[in-house]
């Protein structure tokens, strides 16, 4: 076989290996993002870019708080960008004032950009299921949630979560 064969041979093999790898690496570990929107608003902007961890899901299940991205249910291929508020097996619960209750106790947390305005279907508590999850908006009074169409979140639904922000680089950094 001659050296520019080789060479060749070589060289499609390297390039099939990195295509590989890189499908691979964005198919079970991480992924680039757009938030596209205001619901996020003032922890994500419209148009941030930001990476997406796929791989720790498969060894602990969503916590409290994490950021998570679902695709919708109309197979549009856009995902959501949410934040987990309730876990399996709670009842969430929105006051009139706006104040959000698990299991019957307030939820201490300054994530929410502003009073809730319309608690939706939590007012009179939503119990979860053993892999659902309820995730909200930061931004709660302009975001379409679990309140709301989204409805809860199911565990085999969730791609992964929101960990690091990669644009604007000025707000480059871990996304909490």
């Amino acid at each position: 076989m001659n050296k520019k064969l080789k060479d060749i041979l070589s060289n499609s093999l390297f390039f099939l290996i990195v295509i590989i790898l890189s499908f691979l690496i964005i198919k079970f570990v991480g992924q680039r993002t757009v938030v596209i929107g205001p619901s996020m608003m003032t922890t994500l902007e419209d148009g941030d870019n930001m990476i997406i961890d796929k791989i720790s899901y498969r060894f602990h299940d969503p916590e409290r708080f994490d950021i998570v991205i679902f695709p919708f249910r109309n197979n549009s291929g856009n995902t959501y960008i949410k934040r987990v508020i309730g876990l399996p097996g709670e009842t969430v619960r929105i006051d009139d004032e706006g104040v959000i209750y698990i299991n019957d106790e307030v939820l201490d947390e300054s994530y929410g950009r502003e009073i809730i305005q319309n608690p939706g279907n939590a007012r009179d508590g939503v119990t979860l299921g053993a892999n659902e999850y309820y995730v909200l908006g930061d931004n709660r009074n302009d975001s379409e949630d679990s309140r709301f169409s989204v409805g809860v979140v199911y565990r085999r639904e969730i791609i992964g979560r929101a960990v690091f922000r990669i644009w604007p680089f000025a707000k480059m950094g871990p996304v909490k």
